[in-house]
Formats: C-alpha cells, structure tokens, sequence
C-alpha cells in the first residue's frame, strides 16, 4: 500500500500540490470561522446531581446560582448616600433589563441587608442570572461586561461570577495564543535550520506544521456544527499541530535526504521514504490518535473537545506529511539540499549515538535500575496530589475580573453571593420542608439556609418566611438556598456536599452549585480513569503488535510510558500544586490540581511518547529483520534515529513551552507538563531505558505465541521489507513512458 501511494505522489505531484494548495485555502477561510463557535465552559457532567438539579430548577423555578455579580463600589465611601442609592438602583434597572438576565436583585432593592454590602460600606452587590446554556450565558456575560463595566463620578461597577471568569479565561488564552506562535514559530526554524544545516529543508517542516493547523481548524470547525467545543482544545491543536507536523516532516525529509545520498533515483528516494517513514508516521499517528480517543469516554465537553481537535490535527498532518510533503519532494528533487550549509544531519548513523547505545548496553542492568528509580523518586509528590477545578486565581494577580472576586471574598463578611441550591423534587409539606432545613442549617461551615418556611441558621428559625419566600416552591416541589462559611473549591467544601447529601430526606433531592459540580466532576472523570486507561494500552498493544510482531515490545512500551509520565506528573504536583517556582513562572499556586489536566496530560502526553517509541523501534526492527542480530539491531537503531528523535523532541517541547507563557495557571502546566514530559521521554526512557530493557531481554524482545505469530503474518504491516526481498527502486523510471518520468533535478 505504501509503495503504491509513494509511486501515486510522484506521479500525481502537480496534482496533489494543486489540491493540498486548494483545501490550506478553504481551510484558512472558513476554518478561522472556529473561534466565534467555541465555548468557554465543559468542566460539568451534564448527567451529574449537580447538573440536573440545575436543570430542574431552571425548568420548574425559572431560577439558578447567581452568576452575574456587579460590584459597585460608590466613590463617597458610603453606599448608603443618596446619589449613590439612586445611581446603584439605576444599574439595576438597566441589568434586570438586558435581555436574557434574570432574577435581579441588589443591596438596595432588598433593604439593605449587611450581607450584600462590604464591612466598610464602600462596595454594595447586584445579583443576576443569565439563563440558557453555557454558550447563551456567555454571549449575555460577553454583553454585560461590556455594558456595565465603567468608573464614574458616583459609583465604579465591574462584573465578576462565574461567567465573567470563564469569559476573562478565554479572552487570556485567545491572546495568548498569539504569543505562543509568535514565540515557537521563529525558534522552530531557527531549530531546524540548524538540525537540517539548510533553509529549504528547514522550510518544509514550517510549511505542512502551518497547513495542518489550518486543516484541522476547519475539522473542528465542522464539528462544532453538531456538538459543544471548548475554546481550550485550540492551544492543543496549535501545539500538537505545528509539533507533529515538524516531527513528521522531519521524518520523512531526513529519510528522502538519507536516500538520496546513497545515489539512486528522486522518485527512488521518493518512494522507498514513503515506503519506510511513511508507514512510521501512518502508525505513530494511529498511536497518538488511540491515545486521544480516550477523552470520547468523558462526559465533560472540555475534555472531548481536546480528543475532536487532537485526532483532527492528526490526520490533516499525517496526510499532509505522507501525501503532499512527498509530491514536494519529488517536484524539488536534489534541490531540496539548496541554501544549505555544513553537512546536514539526516537519519544516518549517528557515531555519537552509537556510542551511547554501546555504553547503556554493557551496563544495562544498572542503567536500567538506576533510571527507574530516579524516575520514581521525582515521580514521589504525585502521592501528595489534590485535585480542585479552575477558579478566579488561575488569572494573572492585575486581572479586572480576579480583584474583583477577591474583594467578595475579603471584604463581605457573609459568602451571599457563593449561596447554592439544592433541589428537593416532591417535597412540599411545611413539615418535611422545615426539618430539611434544619438538618442541612446544622451541618458545619454551613451559615444560613433560605427556604419557603423562612431562614434557618444552627438548626434554629432565624427568620420567618417573608412574601418573597414564595419563590421556594411550586406548590410541589421545593429548593432551598444555602449560604456556605467555607471556600467553594477546597477540601472543606468538598466534605461538607457530602455530608449534606447524606442527610435522610423524605424525598431524593439535588444539591448543586459550584462545589457540588466539582464534588461531581471528579467522580465522573476517576470512575471512568480506568476504562480508558484499559482503552489506551489495548489499543496500543495491539497497534504496536501488528507493526513489530512481538508481545514483549508492546508490554515494554505501555510500562517504560507509565514511568515517564509518573516522574512528569510528580514533577507538576511538587511545581504547580506545592508552588515551588511560581514566582519564576509567575503564577498563583492553590494547593490545589486541576482536575482534568492529568488525564488531559496523561492520553496526550502517552501518544507523543509512543510515538517516539514507532520511531525508534522501527529503525531497530528493520535492521533486526535484515542481521537477525538483537544487540547490533538495537545499537543501530538508536544510532540511525537518536539525533531524530531528539531532534523531534526539542522542536515540539518548544510549541509546548511556549504556552508554558500562558498568563491561565492551567495552560501554564499543560504547556510546561507537557514540554517536561516529551524531552524526559525522549533524552532519558528512549536513549537509556529502551536500549538497557532490550538488551537485557536479548531474543525475547521478539517474541510471541505461535497463534499471535500467525496472526501477524496475516495481519501485520512490517516496517520492511524481508532480507534479500528490497525493492529496487533505482531504475523505476526506465519502463515508464517519457513524460511521467521524474526528472533528476541537481
């Protein structure tokens, strides 16, 4: 098959450059279009407690959380002056007329309770919730902010809740995305340049790394034609498709450069690169792409939409760099080596790798030891992780939108604006009702709870129920309105939703709110850890079986990733979690991990490891094929890719660093992770681990079943061809007719 499309891009170059040329231009006009569909928000199981009791509510009640707060702060100082009561309730009169704002009410309108004005008097609240789902609440967050964020001469107003947060995220990351290409683009080249010692050739990794960006935003642009995608999955497809493209481009150039060399034909070297790497890169892509399919288990649209962007990138770069960069080639010819200076490093051995091979392999078992336990050690502070979800201080300290949140939290003595819901469905007896309240009043941490029977507070009557408490029920169904004493996203909070969900009620109910969400969230993504873990190593066991023939190879690879990964992992929990180097890196650290990074980091991060491993083992099993000797096979095969796949690995270690620049925390540790994780898995587990591993199992390395042995051989794609069996393709041309032959270009 490979050899086909090798001789297929040769013959049909002009053609396929025309098409490719075609659809980077469509895909540039209408893949941009992306950016005005995508959402800010995923984080939620849409089938969790927490989720339906949001829909109940909004359903039934036609009410939810608050999730508009305008702080107003008055310019005398006293938020009780005439003309700063007259301009509050005039923004308040504006707000509860924007369409698609709701339940409006604000420190003036409900008398002037202490609870909406901060303990100095300065800075009163208005409360309003924007209805619909999370792309209409953003277009109406988007809307307020614009409109009501001013300083004037009585009172300064500025929106924060949880819509404002997630709007100043996105606004963060769009801007920041920017800067991360403009940081890895120019370093990139300047990277290859160096690596490929010319500029053409340093060039056309840039060139399919910029086209399979834009492919794939025309891909997710499609998809979020039938389904919700986060504005998140565009740092991972910037990434990962600029990266692999150059990792892919780099592949294929060296081969055909490495052909060339040996003195045959353009369309020779052409098609034995397509034959050789071509098929590399088809099954590294296939490896990756199992990998981020993983995500599609999760509920949580944040973390799918990294699998419809990833697996979008990965197939316009796999064809982009098997399908046109080869049609490029044969149409440069020898001029593919232009503007060149020094001696090029191609995929030929490599003395200095060699000699590391040799130097790992007549120590191996040490070696091996040594760097397993090393890796452990730095993997050791992921027994310390705990994991929260993002909140106000993953934005820079000077964010509008952050200062305004840590003034509710430090200058209002009541958490009123933090109040959360919990759902009773069929509970409306003033009896049942009132014992609920009581029981949830007396939980600790919990400062008041609002229903239709009145307020309750130490599991005592506070307040009797007022006109207003009306609204608590339907007349079947009842909600209560609980005022937490504890930080929404902490370990606190988190116990205290469950012991409130323990408490017997005569009916199911629903607690919701921002904890419950998170309380939630994480059952949703552990519970479901394992299947896709299982999902993840099946599928790679049997790629990497159908491409090497053998049992041990693929059971080695998923166990050698594991450790890369838990050292990465240890690493992010001792940075970002424990805040050593945050200063440096210039972020707020919480205490906290979020949620979906490490399993986010985990499928991404074990794909582009397994990558290199196709790299790497495709090399050696070639050369194994045609000595039939392990030591010098796996000596040779680190000789012939170890520049390669470092190579490879600082190219896309810097596309993640630059995000690494994100002014989010947690794109700060998705970049950072992720460039840790790819350069340790490439210049430690693949230059010493593998090489050790394989010489200590020698002929083992090769080994399979009778049954599975039969099974490859009907099954399997080898990565050459049999010993004695090359095909020869030097003199391709001479039975072809004149005007299809490729012309040799000097």
């Amino acid at each position: 098959m490979f050899t086909r499309l090798g001789h297929l891009t040769v013959r049909r170059r002009k053609l396929i450059l025309f098409s490719s040329a075609l659809m980077i231009v469509v895909a540039a006009v209408i893949g941009t279009g992306v950016f005005g569909q995508l959402a800010d928000g995923g984080f939620d199981d849409p089938n969790s407690e927490s989720s339906r009791g949001d829909d109940f509510l909004a359903t039934e009640f036609d009410t939810g959380e608050a999730n508009l707060i305008l702080v107003v702060e008055a310019a005398s100082g006293d938020v009780n002056n005439a003309a700063v009561v007259a301009a509050g309730t005039e923004v308040e009169a504006e707000l509860a007329a924007t369409d698609g704002v709701t339940d409006v009410v604000s420190y003036w309108s409900l008398g002037q309770p202490d609870t909406l004005a901060s303990t100095d008097g300065a800075t009163a609240l208005i409360l309003g919730r924007a209805v619909g789902d999370e792309t209409q609440q953003e277009e109406i967050a988007v809307e307020v902010i614009d409109e009501f964020t001013f300083d004037g001469e009585v009172i300064d107003v500025g929106v924060a809740g949880q819509n404002a947060i997630f709007n100043a995220i996105g606004t963060t990351i769009e801007n920041d995305l920017v800067t991360a290409e403009l940081i890895a683009i120019p370093l990139t080249l300047l990277l290859l340049i160096f690596v490929f010692r010319g500029v053409i050739a340093a060039l056309m990794p840039i060139a399919v790394g910029i086209s399979s960006i834009l492919g794939a935003f025309f891909v997710l642009f499609l998809v979020t034609l039938v389904t919700d995608v986060s504005i998140f999955s565009i740092n991972l497809i910037t990434a990962l498709g600029l990266g692999l493209s150059i990792d892919y481009s780099l592949l294929i150039v060296s081969r055909y450069r490495e052909e060339l060399a040996k003195g045959g034909s353009v369309e020779g070297a052409v098609v034995r690169t397509v034959e050789t790497a071509g098929r590399t890169v088809a099954f590294s892509a296939m490896t990756v792409a199992v990998s981020l399919a993983a995500l599609l288990l999760f509920p949580l649209y944040f973390l799918r939409s990294f699998a419809y962007g990833g697996i979008g990138v990965l197939i316009v770069a796999m064809f982009a760099s098997i399908v046109a960069l080869p049609a490029l080639l044969a149409v440069l010819g020898h001029r593919v080596n232009s503007w060149s200076f020094g001696k090029g490093r191609t995929s030929s051995e490599s003395p200095t790798w060699g000699r590391v091979g040799r130097a790992v392999m007549r120590r191996p078992g040490i070696v091996a030891v040594s760097v397993i336990a090393l890796l452990l050690f730095v993997g050791s502070p992921f027994l310390n992780v705990n994991f929260g979800t993002a909140d106000e201080r993953v934005l820079p300290a000077n964010d509008p939108t952050r200062q305004l949140v840590e003034t509710l939290d430090e200058e209002f003595a009541s958490d009123e604006a933090s109040a959360f819901p919990i759902v009773a469905p069929e509970m409306s007896g003033p009896a049942d009702v009132e014992a609920y309240a009581i029981a949830v009043s007396n939980v600790d941490d919990i400062t008041r709870v609002d229903t239709a029977t009145g307020s309750y507070a130490d599991g005592v009557l506070v307040a009797e129920a007022s006109p207003s408490s009306s609204g608590f029920s339907n007349g079947t169904d009842t909600w209560f309105s609980v005022v937490p004493g504890f930080e929404a996203i902490s370990p606190l909070g988190e116990d205290r939703i469950a012991e409130i969900r323990e408490i017997p009620a005569p009916t199911d109910t629903l607690v919701t709110g921002e904890t419950a969400s998170l309380v939630d969230s994480k059952a949703s993504i552990f519970g479901l850890v394992p299947f896709a873990g299982l999902w993840i190593a099946g599928a790679t066991f049997v790629l990497l079986f159908l491409m090497f023939g053998s049992f041990l190879v693929p059971l080695k690879a998923i166990v050698l990733n594991l450790l890369s990964l838990t050292a990465t992992f240890g690493a992010m929990v001792w940075i970002f979690q424990e805040g050593n180097g945050a200063g440096l890196l210039d972020f707020t650290a919480t205490g906290l991990t979020d949620t979906s990074m490490p399993i986010l980091m985990f499928c991404v991060a074990f794909g582009l490891s397994m990558d290199y491993e196709v790299f790497l083992l495709s090399r050696i099993k070639e050369e194994y094929d045609r000595t039939g000797d392990n030591e010098h096979a796996v000596v040779t095969g680190l000789a012939k890719t170890g520049g390669i796949i470092t190579a490879a690995a600082l190219v896309l270690s810097i596309t993640f660093f630059a995000f690494a620049t994100s002014d989010i925390t947690f794109i700060t540790l998705f970049g950072f992770g992720l460039g840790v994780a790819i350069l340790v898995d490439a210049f430690i587990v693949r230059s010493t681990l593998v090489p050790a591993l394989m010489k200590l199992a020698g002929e083992w390395n090769w080994w399979a079943p009778a049954w599975a042995r039969r099974v490859h051989d009907r099954f399997g794609i080898s990565e050459a061809a049999p010993p004695g069996d090359q095909p020869d393709h030097e003199h391709d041309d001479v039975d072809r007719p004149a005007d299809e032959r490729t012309p040799e270009l000097v």
